[in-house]
């Protein structure tokens, strides 16, 4: 297990920028062990970020990553060490708190019987923001589809609408496991461009992937399970 740190994709400028206008915000870890199976998979993990930084998490198959964002977002607990949000646990958040995580997982989270505009106005009511959705719609380049079920969406389809569905949530902490699953180049250089400005804007992420290539450049540092 290695943390690797590399220039913030957020220059200070801008670091003080979003300290002035948005409330400071952490995610640490101080000692987390996790065993899986009578295995240890990691132990010992700390590492703080902040407003406007960005972890990327690497490593083989079966390393943890998953299980790793998993206890960040207060979903799994750890066999050692705690996770803090905000110097809360994260075990103990408040709703309020608990509604600033935006966890994307494996599985889409998308309700099939719904039409990709219906998704993306259902998890839009979960925030305050009430912005029309036909530039979102056309950057996900799902216009075409916006009034089919998502049942009938392809992989690569659902993806972008998912992805869309946990970016209107407006959440301050963005977990994502394995964003770029089933996009197309197109496709994947939007996520990208995604988290630099989810950063930039006083955000952070924490992204688990097997193609750190084409994300590292997002990356404060970068965490090799």
């Amino acid at each position: 297990m290695a943390i690797i740190a590399y220039n913030s994709c957020t220059s200070e400028s801008q670091l003080k920028f979003i300290s002035m206008f948005n409330e400071a915000a952490s995610l640490k870890t101080k000692s987390l062990e996790v065993w899986r199976g009578g295995v240890c998979l990691f132990e010992g993990l700390d590492f703080t970020l902040e407003s406007g930084q960005v972890a990327i998490v690497s490593g083989a198959n079966g390393c943890g990553k998953t299980t790793l964002l998993r206890i960040l977002s207060g979903m799994n607990q750890a066999a050692g060490g705690y996770v803090t949000w905000r110097g809360e646990k994260i075990h103990r958040l408040n709703a309020e708190s608990q509604a600033e995580i935006a966890y994307q997982g494996h599985l889409d989270g998308l309700k099939k019987e719904f039409t990709v505009l219906e998704n993306l106005l259902f998890y839009q009511a979960m925030s305050n923001q009430k912005k029309p959705l036909e530039s979102l719609l056309e950057e996900l380049r799902l216009v075409p589809y916006q009034n089919r079920q998502v049942r009938y969406l392809s992989a690569g389809q659902r993806r972008r609408a998912a992805l869309g569905c946990m970016r209107v949530k407006t959440a301050k902490l963005w977990l994502l496991d394995e964003p770029l699953t089933n996009l197309d180049t197109k496709g994947a250089s939007l996520i990208s461009s995604w988290i630099s400005e989810h950063a930039k804007s006083g955000g952070i992420a924490v992204v688990a992937t097997h193609q750190r290539d084409s994300l590292i450049q997002t990356a404060t540092i970068e965490i090799e399970l």
